[in-house]
């Protein structure tokens, strides 16, 4: 079983299970991260969900040149997690499953594509503190571990 970061899920609520793909791209000792404007402000780590069709490669991918304009090789599978939310942009609680990958940043093509959301490069140790979920703050910890 995966690990579970974040609330367990609410007695009696029904969740939709969200399968996303969220890479650490790492470049020169630096982290790039997202910053999502709306529904709230945030740091998170690039990537989404898996649309029907698409495997969590495709979809991790396009994900992270839609929220950063950089186009990415995958290194390495870090591992996967759990959390219950609420996904007000979908009106949506969810149960969403994050595959998250280690990977290297090969080209920026452009700014972000995704409306609300920016790029930005930052230290690891700092990036896990601003990172919104302890899901994606484990998996910094681990990619750090690796990389160093």
């Amino acid at each position: 079983m995966n690990p579970r970061f974040g609330p367990g899920p609410e007695q009696g609520r029904r969740y939709t299970r969200r399968p996303g793909a969220y890479a650490v791209l790492w470049r020169g000792g630096q982290v790039l991260l997202t910053h999502q404007s709306d529904p709230w402000p945030e740091f998170q780590l690039p990537g989404g969900g898996v649309d029907p069709g698409e495997s969590p490669i495709q979809a991790l991918h396009r994900e992270v040149f839609e929220e950063t304009g950089w186009r990415m090789s995958v290194m390495q599978r870090l591992g996967t997690f759990r959390r219950f939310t609420y996904m007000p942009e979908y009106d949506l609680w969810a149960e969403k499953v994050c595959m998250i990958y280690l990977g290297l940043p090969v080209r920026r093509l452009g700014p972000p594509s995704e409306a609300g959301h920016s790029a930005h490069w930052l230290d690891p140790v700092e990036a896990m503190e601003l990172v919104g979920n302890d899901g994606d703050a484990a998996f910094l910890h681990r990619a750090i571990e690796l990389m160093r």
